[in-house]
């Protein structure tokens, strides 16, 4: 559980001029909505919740908000950025209940260097930096740690091929390619040369051969 206490307020006033005023002084506006909750909009810091989202678990975080004294335990469901500042706009935080199993998406993290790339000279695709699972807030992982060391080229690890706490249950399809080691472009490039080379004689024979063919 994180150690992040948030203080907001109840919004009166809605729309894009409500908006304007709220964010010139120095907050955003956001809801806050569950399963068991009323939704209400709220006005929120957008520093403290650009906290929420650096810290190591990132949207994932579990964390309080206090509304007029009482403290509800929520997660950053959505987020909106200023298109050209890059800064938060609006937030829709979910309130959730610590002993109801919910599901996430968790990041993947790459260790190692795989014995291709050392070696062979391959190179390492990270082709999915996300997975979905599901798990009671308190059980979710930072992120999901993979092992890369032992891959030669053409060598792939897959959604299937995760361990993971049996607290947890993965959501996303098992034959989805995590990661995998390619040759390098320039051998990829010679052996299309080769096959190219290979091929072009045979071409030429036998437009020869249906040459001859026709003349006789």
């Amino acid at each position: 559980m994180s150690e992040f206490l948030l203080e907001v307020e109840e919004r009166s006033q809605f729309g894009k001029n409500a908006n304007r005023r709220l964010r010139t002084a120095g907050k955003i506006p956001a809801v806050v909505y569950g399963p068991k909750f009323d939704s209400v909009g709220v006005a929120i810091s957008p520093k403290d919740l650009t906290a929420v989202l650096q810290s190591e678990s990132g949207r994932n975080t579990i964390f309080g908000v206090n509304l007029a004294g009482k403290k509800t335990d929520v997660m950053i469901r959505d987020y909106q950025l200023d298109p050209i500042k890059g800064t938060l706009v609006h937030a829709d935080l979910l309130a959730v209940s610590l002993d109801q199993v919910m599901e996430f998406q968790v990041p993947v993290e790459v260790t190692g260097t795989p014995v291709g790339v050392k070696t062979e000279g391959g190179i390492l695709e990270h082709v999915l930096r996300e997975i979905d699972v599901s798990c009671l807030p308190g059980d979710v992982p930072d992120n999901i740690s993979v092992d890369v060391t032992e891959l030669e080229i053409n060598d792939s690890i897959r959604v299937s091929d995760l361990q993971v706490d049996g607290k947890i249950t993965i959501l996303s399809d098992s034959d989805l390619v995590l990661v995998m080691v390619t040759a390098p472009k320039v051998l990829a490039e010679d052996l299309e040369e080769e096959v190219e080379e290979t091929a072009e004689p045979e071409l030429i024979r036998k437009g020869r051969e249906e040459s001859e063919g026709d003349e006789e």
